[in-house]
């Protein structure tokens, strides 16, 4: 016999995390985070304050950055996720070169937020200048004060792709 899902509290979900179809039967008030790291084992999505004011948490549901941890696992049903282990398109590869060429990792709790925030920001147009990519960053946090390196490494990937477009 197959439990009623609304007896128990479960929903079925299904989704495209990083690509792969996902379709899993889960605890309606279970976190989108918490969905991604527990049951389908992708920790590269961080938890820190679980407010939504870290960070941490940041990754893309449909193209657009939102805090994991604030968004619930039903609510992406039916979306495209990436998460920080899904960034392997030519713009989140070449953030993480950048992040390792500036050494803009310090202790790496930040960065898979950082990254997706980025990743969001840069592929929507984000303008060529410091003072943008603070902005786009005005809501994640680093504890180990390492923005400056963290800037640089966005200004390396946002000058490389105007030099790309300016190839053309």
């Amino acid at each position: 016999m197959t439990p009623d899902p609304e007896a128990s509290g479960t929903v079925r979900v299904q989704m495209a995390v990083n690509g792969r179809p996902v379709n899993a039967e889960i605890s309606a008030c279970t976190s989108l985070a918490d969905f991604l790291r527990g049951e389908l084992g992708l920790t590269g999505t961080h938890l820190g304050c679980e407010h939504g004011v870290c960070g941490a948490c940041t990754l893309e549901v449909d193209g657009v950055a939102v805090r994991g941890c604030l968004m619930l696992a039903v609510q992406a049903d039916g979306a495209r996720v990436r998460t920080v282990e899904g960034l392997d398109d030519p713009l989140g590869r070449a953030l993480k070169a950048a992040f390792v060429a500036r050494n803009a990792l310090q202790c790496g709790f930040c960065t898979p937020g950082m990254l997706a925030t980025l990743h969001e920001a840069i592929g929507a147009g984000l303008a060529p200048e410091r003072g943008a990519v603070r902005a786009a960053l005005s809501g994640n946090f680093c504890r180990c004060t390492g923005y400056e390196a963290i800037v640089d490494a966005a200004m390396d990937v946002i000058r490389a792709r105007e030099e790309t477009a300016d190839a053309r």
